[in-house]
């Protein structure tokens, strides 16, 4: 049974696409997921599977919530060894790193995108994307930033949600001893 992370991008804020987190463990256990917890109550959930496929188990869970709390929501999920290789490529400074934001991506964004993307700087914004992850420090915090997903996944052309540094390393250790 292989530990994956589900991120799920935009619920439970500003009281919109409300899940109640002990609702989502309990409908996800009943369809057959194992040691499912979550942290915090804007989506992410730990949990096991024999499913090897993640776009598989990112369809199943939009249905799943689609089908019991009437909206669709996007949903990231990756295994735990993918989550650790992402944190661990960060190539912000430590200090930074520390301030930052991984946002991650639903597929390798095209090349010309990213360069496209490349193209657009603010100041005191500083982001690298590696493969399917940007790694985002705005030095006056992520709710005064003038880059936002929405930037990133228009000129990407692909899904996004992010986390901050502390959630990754929260995620990475609740999921540490399943």
């Amino acid at each position: 049974m292989k530990t994956y992370i589900a991120l799920l991008r935009g619920i439970n804020v500003g009281g919109h696409k409300k899940i109640p987190m002990a609702e989502l463990r309990a409908l996800l256990t009943n369809f057959g997921f194992k040691n499912v917890q979550t942290y915090i109550q804007s989506g992410n959930v730990i949990f096991q599977s024999n499913d090897t496929n993640t776009l598989n188990l990112e369809n199943y869970f939009q249905k799943l919530i689609i089908d019991n709390f009437g909206f669709d929501v996007s949903v990231l999920v990756r295994t735990r060894e993918q989550l650790i290789t992402i944190f661990n490529k960060c190539p912000l400074s430590e200090r930074k790193r520390k301030e930052s934001y991984f946002v991650l991506l639903s597929k390798v964004p095209e090349t010309n995108l990213v360069k496209e993307a490349y193209l657009k700087v603010y100041e005191n914004e500083e982001y690298a994307i590696e493969k399917d992850c940007i790694y985002f420090y705005c030095a006056n915090g992520y709710g005064k930033a003038k880059f936002n997903l929405n930037f990133f996944e228009r000129k990407l052309k692909v899904s996004a949600t992010s986390r901050n540094y502390k959630t990754m390393i929260k995620l990475l250790s609740l999921s540490e001893n399943l």
